[in-house]
């Protein structure tokens, strides 16, 4: 078998050239890629913060739930036991049975040790 000759010298010396440009252009995919994985509109960091998000609402919505049921708590209270009414009166509105009296007591000064 004969070796067949090269009509150019040159046409190796695109081939690496054209691999080298084809695998830079890969590589280039490759980083575009990755990137918009982390910063993309559905990328990790946008699930990060959503993840934490979804955290803050959870516990927001776990806060309206105790809350709620402390209201129908005090409400059902208000509704059955005279006594809760009573309560409500004389702390908030600072209202008194009749024949109750009212002491308000102050602080007095500190009598002066000298004397």
């Amino acid at each position: 078998m004969s070796k067949p000759t090269p009509r150019d010298p040159r046409p190796s010396a695109p081939r690496p050239r054209r691999r080298r440009l084809v695998q830079y252009l890969i590589v280039l995919v490759g980083c575009v890629l990755m990137i918009d994985a982390l910063v993309g509109d559905k990328g990790l960091l946008a699930m990060i913060e959503a993840r934490d998000r979804y955290r803050e609402l959870e516990a927001s919505l776990q806060e309206a739930k105790a809350e709620n049921a402390r209201m129908r708590e005090q409400a059902r209270r208000l509704r059955e036991d005279p006594a809760a009414i009573e309560e409500i009166a004389r702390r908030e509105l600072g209202l008194m049975k009749p024949g109750e009296k009212l002491f308000i007591i102050r602080d007095a000064a500190p009598a002066d040790r000298r004397r």
